[in-house]
């Protein structure tokens, strides 16, 4: 089965004139249905006995490899012992305590459904060879925010309870906590699936192959998502968005005097997708300036080439979009 876990997805700009899932044709797209293994599980766990087990397995075999090799290494649901060892791991108390505030919190998902459907629609009629997948929901415990499988794609919903839940309080920063509201379900679920139809085809090491890649990623997303505002969906405070406009050409001059554009190393290639401050480039720069730059190099791209969205995910030579976009801030 073919498996890849997200241990974290980025997040996306929204296009002023780009708004295509607001357009009426999309307005209409049938909703897309939300499997519940969160919920199934959770009751599992509340009831522990076999005949839940024996159902769970049936009607969500996939979700429970997924969980069991992300979750306690086991390969399969039918190994001895899987089950005490889930139900083990989800009943430590603090994360009981989350999984339930988790499922009331997201109790009634009508909304989410609708937007997702919207989004679909917008993506399928840009890509018209793939597929809706199954779309699930589930609790890691702070882990992955996304999981894809073979046709499958299920967002952690512990990782989106809004940015002052007071157990993130604990465990992340101000700029991480921005990004985990419910705000974030719809895109990141599209970035998901994009993601897994589109893998990374570059030399990870290299600052300007990850650049254009996630901003690939990022204006596809940008077409079906416009509900937030480009500092929101970045993760940017609006004073943090300014900034990075603001300073938008002596940085790209900086990233080239440095030589990091190019040179193929792993660590400084890193810094530039933390979410962190970019402390590293200037005292108040915001982080994920990486993802910054490279949709503002897609974004030039396609201004001036006039491609299409498909011809853009096509294209795998990031220096032939860098030199297409004649980006020059």
């Amino acid at each position: 089965m073919k498996l890849r876990i997200w241990l974290s997805v980025c997040f996306f700009l929204a296009l002023a004139g780009c708004t295509f899932a607001s357009s009426s044709r999309y307005a209409s797209a049938d909703p897309v249905t939300i499997h519940r293994f969160d919920k199934a599980l959770y009751h599992l766990l509340e009831t522990e006995n076999a005949t839940g087990e024996a159902a769970l397995k049936e009607t969500y075999p996939q979700m429970l490899e997924i969980t069991g090799k992300a979750v306690l290494n086991m390969k399969s649901a039918d190994m001895p012992g899987f089950f005490d060892r889930l139900l083990n791991y989800y009943s430590e108390p603090t994360l009981k305590g989350l999984y339930r505030q988790a499922i009331q919190k997201f109790d009634n998902i009508e909304e989410i459904e609708k937007q997702l459907g919207v989004g679909f629609a917008c993506l399928q009629e840009l890509f018209p060879a793939l597929s809706v997948p199954e779309v699930y929901m589930h609790v890691s415990g702070f882990g992955q925010n996304v999981v894809v499988g073979d046709n499958l794609l299920s967002i952690s919903i512990d990782k989106y309870m809004g940015e002052d839940y007071a157990l993130y309080e604990d465990f992340f920063y101000d700029y991480q906590r921005r990004k985990m509201t419910p705000d974030y379900i719809v895109p990141d679920y599209l970035a998901g699936w994009l993601m897994s139809e589109f893998p990374f085809q570059g030399n990870e090491n290299v600052l300007l192959d990850r650049m254009i890649y996630e901003g690939k990623i990022k204006y596809v997303v940008s077409l079906a998502v416009s509900m937030m505002e480009q500092a929101q969906l970045l993760g940017y405070t609006e004073e943090d968005y300014r900034w990075a406009k603001q300073h938008e050409g002596t940085v790209w001059r900086t990233i080239i005097e440095r030589k990091h554009l190019y040179t193929p190393d792993y660590i400084t290639t890193g810094q530039y997708f933390e979410p962190r401050p970019s402390t590293f480039i200037s005292d108040n720069a915001p982080g994920s300036l990486g993802s910054f730059f490279g949709l503002q190099i897609v974004l030039q791209y396609m201004k001036e080439t006039k491609a299409t969205p498909a011809a853009l995910m096509q294209n795998t030579d990031a220096q032939s979009i860098l030199s297409g976009a004649k980006y020059r801030p």
